[in-house]
This record gives C-alpha cells, sequence and structure tokens, in this order.
C-alpha cells in the first residue's frame, strides 16, 4: 500500500535482477536492442541524519536526488516519472515525497506533471534485490510507453500532500511517451 493511508510496512522477499549496462556508443555500434539510457546516477549514505536505522533523512534524500538531476543534466519539469523506494511505511514513504518535493521545488512550482510508483507494490521488497527491480521495471516503462499502477493505493497517507506537488500516484495503467 505504497503511500496509502492504510499503510502498515513493507512485505519482505527475496529475488534476484540481472541487468547488462554498455556504453551507449558500444551499443549502438553493435546493433544492440536497447531498452533504455541511463543518463546519470548518484549514491550517497545520510548516516547519522537519518530519522532512524531504517528511515532515511529529508535531507539525505533531497541531496542525492540533485545529485542525480546534475549528473544526468535534467531539470525537473523533464521528469514525467519517478521509480520510488516506495517501502509503504507511515514514516518512510512521506520522509520520500517530502524529500522529492523539495529537490523538485528548487527548480520548479508545477503542480501534477510527474507520475510516481514502486515495483514494490507488485513483488514486496525483495532485500539486496529492491534496486534492481525497480530499475529494470522503470527501463520496461520506458520502452513499453506505459506506467504501470499503484497496486492497493486507494487514498493519499495524510502526511503527502499529492495535490500540491509535481508527483501523481499511478492508480491505472497509463501510456506515457517518455
Amino acid at each position: 500500500r505504497t503511500f496509502d493511508k492504510d499503510a502498515t510496512g513493507t512485505v519482505f522477499g527475496e529475488g534476484v535482477g540481472l541487468v547488462a549496462l554498455r556504453r551507449l556508443d558500444d551499443s549502438i555500434a553493435d546493433g544492440d536492442q536497447i531498452v533504455a539510457v541511463i543518463r546519470g546516477y548518484a549514491i550517497n549514505n545520510d548516516g547519522s541524519e537519518k530519522a532512524g536505522y531504517t528511515a532515511p533523512s529529508i535531507k539525505g534524500q533531497v541531496e542525492v536526488i540533485r545529485e542525480a538531476q546534475k549528473a544526468a543534466n535534467v531539470e525537473a519539469e523533464s521528469i514525467g516519472y519517478i521509480e520510488a523506494h516506495g517501502t509503504a511505511t507511515p514514516l518512510g514513504d512521506p520522509i520520500e515525497i517530502a524529500a522529492l518535493n523539495t529537490a523538485f521545488r528548487e527548480t520548479t512550482e508545477k503542480k501534477g506533471f510527474c507520475r510516481i510508483g514502486t515495483a514494490k507494490t507488485n513483488v514486496g521488497h525483495l532485500d539486496i534485490a529492491a534496486g534492481i527491480t525497480g530499475l529494470i521495471k522503470a527501463a520496461l516503462t520506458v520502452q513499453k510507453g506505459q506506467i504501470p499502477p499503484l497496486l492497493h493505493f486507494q487514498e493519499a497517507n495524510p502526511n503527502i500532500d499529492f495535490d500540491n506537488s509535481p508527483f501523481v500516484p499511478v492508480t491505472a495503467l497509463e501510456d506515457w511517451n517518455p
């Protein structure tokens, strides 16, 4: 129930995923099928600023979102979909959306232009495979031009104000032209 008022926590599982990464020029030269292009990325650890052992800090997430946008050379308004971590916890989901709001609001006041979802509503939190699962879903979303819905989303967590944010939870399959 990611981002939902009735979210009570993550369902854990186990998984594995594999993605072949190549330089774009090499893939083009070799005639590879290109599913998606990663334009930039960022990583960090917010350490002692975390809200708790398993809950991140808004500040740390804002910093990594800024760095990823800078590395990809993209403006917030050009982003049409976010594949969120989406823990489905009453604390984690509002922190994630607050961080995204803060980072996006540095360059835009526009509302409702970016869809948001997470693979976790389909498969749970796959431990060490959680990140790659989200990457695979995001790549397939780009390739297929369709955004899958968040399962079980009915009403937003009261600590998340989607109406005044750039983000719209995906509640039904949506066509998308990235």
